[in-house]
């Protein structure tokens, strides 16, 4: 990979983008291999969902991730934004080698990618997106493959109020660069003239909408019921089991509005969208972020422990008093925090715990220990997700009991439910949320998803409630 920081706008250039263009494209016919040439232009502020609505396409791969802070009401003011549409470069792969092949996958395209602009600045360069399935083989009507990893045709990220566009060019020796030119300098234009505001639907269907259980609440309690005797019999110490409902509506279901009403009720959440390219989508407003590296650190979270938010401050403050101190929710969360610091080390790393504290979202509230590490160079991003994919917080102990045992007792198939999305790029930074408090869109359907932690001292009917106060963070949104 070369990085070629330019202050000439190439996009206000024709002639000298042309020419950047041709001699790529020259590379492509000497190397017979394929050219990628990565832009980075910034811009004046652009909120990067509205760039989602007006430019995604059905039929393309999309992805659109955010985290802003609590109490944050601008896009991305003190957080971060970020949109991208089409693929210049994709992946997708099954079965239990699918982290390797994405990271080589990664490291081959960004070998013959050169990357021009404004390369210093935040969230410039190439960036890849990546999806990954709960488990490493997809079920065959999952409408997501187990992996899938894709470097955009274009891209917005909005951080710290900087705005950067990033286009990245596939050049073959056969490219058409008249066309190419064309094509760029079009959709350039088009980036410059995004309004500012949402489209937003006319009108608010969630009145409309039929919900159906996947399964019988019934069924979900009898699983805990069944997971707690194979915990009494130490089969396992803890697993995860997820309840989904279905969700139906006379009119196709808005993934950008309903994204927009997810950053608005929960700003403190990742708010995480992906596309298939067939007109399916997963959306999710997620509290749990698996890992974060910037600049050799890594900061991840052991979250496990739930309890809901009280109707007023006394109600709130002994609810989050009697999380604090719950024996079995205590349990819970260390079976997590043991099992992060575990993997962590098993790469050579030497992770620091900060004390147990509460993450407070608008209806529900978490047990949190954050942690954090110093990561060398030679150890990939990936490789400390599939180290950490999945965690005793969406899946159990022991882990791969624990798997097997979801398999019998969820009566659907989990998809991205639970699993890794998220982002890195050519400089080996990148952040991946777990897909949890997530729904699956199919035009007029969607299926929402989540789950409650069974250990020792679990109420069945306690560990219903806690999934439907969870599930209600979707349907608030389904708009």
């Amino acid at each position: 990979m070369t990085v070629t920081p330019r202050r000439t706008h190439l996009f206000q250039s024709r002639r000298e983008l042309h020419q950047l263009l041709r001699s790529y494209k020259q590379m492509a016919q000497e190397k017979k291999q394929a050219q990628i040439v990565s832009i980075s232009v910034e811009i004046n502020a652009v909120d990067p969902l509205v760039f989602l609505q007006t430019f995604a396409k059905a039929n393309q791969l999309s992805f659109y991730i955010e985290k802003r802070e609590s109490g944050q009401e601008d896009c991305a003011s003190n957080g971060i934004a970020i949109a991208a549409i089409g693929a210049a470069a994709t992946l997708t792969v099954n079965g239990a080698a699918r982290f390797e092949a994405a990271k080589q996958f990664v490291q081959s395209t960004l070998l013959n990618t050169a990357v021009y602009g404004n390369a210093h600045l935040p969230l410039a360069g190439p960036h890849f997106f990546c999806s990954f399935t709960f488990f490493e083989e997809s079920d065959h009507n999952s409408p997501f493959p187990s992996a899938t990893i894709f470097l955009p045709q274009w891209q917005i990220s909005h951080n710290e109020q900087r705005c950067l566009v990033i286009a990245n060019v596939m050049l073959h020796g056969a490219t058409e660069l008249e066309a190419t030119v064309d094509d760029l300098c079009q959709t350039w234009e088009r980036i410059q003239s995004i309004h500012h505001n949402l489209l937003m639907p006319a009108i608010d269907q969630r009145a409309l909408l039929k919900l159906c259980d996947v399964a019988p609440t019934w069924h979900f309690k009898r699983s805990v019921q069944a997971a707690l005797a194979s915990i009494q019999q130490e089969t396992f110490n803890k697993i995860v089991l997820a309840h989904a409902v279905d969700v139906v509506s006379p009119l196709p279901f808005d993934r950008v509005a309903s994204l927009h009403k997810l950053r608005q009720l929960y700003p403190g959440c990742y708010v995480v969208s992906t596309s298939n390219g067939k007109g399916q989508q997963f959306i999710s407003a997620s509290p749990e972020r698996l890992v974060s590296l910037r600049n050799g650190h890594l900061e991840t979270d052991a979250l496990a422990g739930s309890a809901p938010r009280g109707q007023t401050t006394g109600e709130d403050a002994h609810l989050a008093g009697r999380l604090l101190t719950s024996v079995k929710e205590l349990r819970e969360h260390r079976v997590v925090s043991q099992f992060i610091r575990q993997q962590l080390m098993k790469l050579g790393l030497k992770p620091r715990c900060s004390p147990l504290r509460l993450l407070q979202l608008s209806n529900i509230q978490h047990l949190q220990t954050p942690i954090c590490a110093a990561v060398p160079t030679e150890i990939h991003l990936l490789d400390i997700v599939a180290t950490l994919h999945p965690t005793p917080a969406v899946a159990g102990m022991p882990r791969e009991v624990s798997c097997r045992h979801i398999r019998h007792y969820e009566p659907f198939e989990r998809s991205l439910y639970a699993a890794p999305i998220g982002w890195l790029d050519h400089q080996g930074n990148g952040e991946f949320a777990v897909g949890i408090r997530s729904a699956l869109l199919n035009g007029c359907h969607a299926r929402l998803f989540a789950g409650a932690g069974i250990v020792k001292g679990s109420d069945p009917d306690r560990e219903l409630a806690e999934v439907q106060l969870k599930l209600q963070a979707l349907l608030q949104a389904l708009i």
